[in-house]
């Protein structure tokens, strides 16, 4: 583990003068202080102020007045020396991912990363660690005529669409490789202007803050190429962007998710648990009004509460490999989007499956069809059901589920309940001014 004074040294050689102190808050949104690099050992090794009240904005920028945090309250963000980075996109600029923690330095029960933290450590107590990739989708734009273009055009897979892009994949490439994270693959996808990169995977903590530097790296080096990317679930009518999960648990060199013949028992247990979680875990992997017009039948995505190998319409799908290639079995859940807490999605994802694991619990059969196209007599035959339709229903469910709520604990939980509520609220408020403009016109 690098000290502090390590990190103000490699500040020195590598003529760094400003150090992004990144964290996430609830809402999904990335924050930041900035910090001078000869104070950097300051800030690790004592903190840096912060407000409390940025953790109760939701994503518009508001917050309920009578939430939980009011003008009054700092806390500390503690930067992570393991996560220092030389920050390729942005001239003598490091970054660094932090904790959230009391004026008292203890933990803070609100921050979503020292909970994850303390997951995974209760995990590992059990002797697994669990191993996870995320799989971001994001549509590249570019301004013609005062107007916001897809810079590609449509075609999964299309070479057209790779050499239109070429040169900024190259970017993000080398970018993200410069800051050590790995990329496993990259294509572009259906949708004009829509891409994927899928980097590779790595324990928990650290898939987790990968995702928030990778998705840093993208917006900026979008900027420099003359784009704007959007991560956006649902950015156009016929298009969506969603944020695959995959994740295995492993004991040593053991993958506890492969069987003698496909998934073990630990595997289809972990699948059970997530469908059994499903409504609510929509609310921590899919935050916002937005990712609901996503989640739909027969689009991509996913809408439904069943599993299969190989299925794009399920909400966990159980990807193909190599005959003998046991370290390549995971599950991969579909019901997450860029805008989710990365932290706070994993903490929900692992939660959902240890608790069907500690249960014993047995997933139905696997589905090898698009569950859109099953009547509804054969859904309900089957125990597959319908996804939340809403970020109201899905909180809801949250709020219903004692599993996700104890692993989020009571801090976190409300917190998060209360920044969600009001996004909700502020998008009802919004739809009510657009009806009364929309039917003045009429009558």
């Amino acid at each position: 583990m690098p000290t502090s004074s390590d990190i103000a040294r490699r500040c020195e050689t590598e003529d760094i003068d400003l150090v992004r102190l990144l964290f996430v808050t609830p809402n999904g949104v990335v924050r930041a202080q900035s910090v001078a690099a000869d104070d950097i050992a300051t800030a690790i090794d004592e903190g840096v102020p912060a407000s409390k009240l940025v953790h109760a904005y939701n994503a518009l920028g508001f917050r309920k007045k009578d939430g939980r945090f009011d003008a009054a309250g700092e806390v500390l963000l503690r930067p992570d020396p393991a996560t220092f980075r030389t920050l390729p996109y942005a001239d003598r600029c490091g970054g660094m991912l932090c904790d959230v923690r009391t004026l008292a330095d203890s933990p803070w029960a609100a921050d979503p990363r020292t909970t994850l933290s303390s997951l995974i450590e209760t995990i590992a107590s059990a002797d697994l660690v669990p191993s996870v990739a995320f799989e971001s989708e994001f549509h590249l734009l570019a301004e013609k005529e005062d107007e916001l273009v897809p810079t590609d055009g449509r075609g999964a897979y299309a070479t057209a669409s790779t050499r239109d892009t070429h040169e900024f994949v190259l970017a993000v490439r080398d970018a993200l490789a410069d800051q050590g994270i790995s990329v496993g693959k990259y294509y572009p996808e259906w949708g004009a202007g829509k891409h994927e990169i899928v980097l590779d995977h790595g324990p928990a903590l650290t898939a987790a803050d990968e995702h928030v530097l990778f998705k840093e790296t993208v917006e900026s080096v979008a900027a420099t190429h003359g784009y704007q990317a959007t991560f956006l679930p649902k950015p156009a009518t016929h298009s969506t962007n969603g944020c695959h999960i995959h994740c295995s648990l492993w004991d040593g060199s053991n993958n506890r998710f492969a069987g003698s013949d496909g998934i073990s028992e630990t595997a289809a247990s972990f699948i059970a648990g997530v469908l059994e979680h499903a409504p609510g875990l929509t609310a921590l992997t899919a935050g916002t009004v937005n990712s609901y017009a996503r989640l739909r039948p027969q689009v991509g995505a996913t809408a439904f509460t069943c599993w299969g190998y190989g299925n794009r319409e399920a909400l966990v799908r159980v990807p193909g490999h190599a005959a003998g290639a046991t370290d390549a079995v995971r599950i991969e859940y579909r019901a997450a989007d860029n805008t989710a807490n990365p932290y706070i999605a994993l903490i929900g994802l692992l939660a959902a499956g240890l608790d069907g694991i500690k249960r014993e619990l047995s997933p139905p059969e696997p589905l090898d069809s698009d569950p859109g196209n099953l009547s509804v007599d054969e859904r309900d035959r089957r125990g597959i059901e319908r996804l939340p339709t809403t970020l109201r229903e899905a909180l809801t469910a949250l709020a219903d589920d004692r599993v996700l709520r104890n692993a989020l604990g009571a801090e976190l939980y409300q917190t998060y309940l209360d920044v969600k509520r009001s996004h909700w609220e502020a998008f009802t408020e919004s739809a009510a001014t657009w009806e009364r403009d929309r039917l003045r016109n009429v009558y």
